[in-house]
């Protein structure tokens, strides 16, 4: 019975470190991130993903890096897995309707701008940004 008691006391423990190990690499690899210490937080992030898959967040950050290092691959990636653990995250879903404006998607920059209209709450002013450089495509691609 003690013996029971102990190995069910050192797993709790475990897993209580193993929480905390999670949300601390997030946490440093942000603060390294708002530092501009890219390399060092790309790490962090990915280490992050490897011990908590279902992290939208680092995803989300590592899309931001891929956007500083001009790897638009790698961007869309992260931020379609973004999209996907977290269907109304505003930023990434902002982010995608960005990368589908410079490839001149209209049909797509339409559908997820709709989606965009539903979920906004602290970027809706970059609605008419959106409307505007949609506007743009069409008059370029009518001439």
């Amino acid at each position: 019975m003690q013996k029971t008691t102990l190995y069910l006391i050192i797993i709790l423990v475990l897993l209580n470190l193993n929480v905390y190990a999670k949300e601390n690499f997030f946490n440093e690899a942000k603060e390294l991130f708002d530092k501009g210490k890219i390399e060092e937080s790309k790490f962090l992030f990915q280490r992050n993903i490897v011990f908590n898959p279902k992290d939208s967040k680092s995803y989300l950050y590592l899309a931001k890096i891929f956007e500083k290092e001009e790897n638009e691959a790698e961007k869309e990636k992260n931020i379609n897995a973004t999209l996907l653990l977290e269907s109304d995250n505003e930023e990434a879903m902002y982010m995608l309707i960005d990368i589908k404006l410079e490839k001149s998607d209209i049909k797509k920059v339409e559908e997820l701008t709709e989606k965009f209209k539903i979920i906004c709450n602290s970027l809706c002013s970059k609605l008419d940004s959106i409307e505007e450089r949609l506007s743009n495509i069409d008059v370029k691609n009518e001439s």
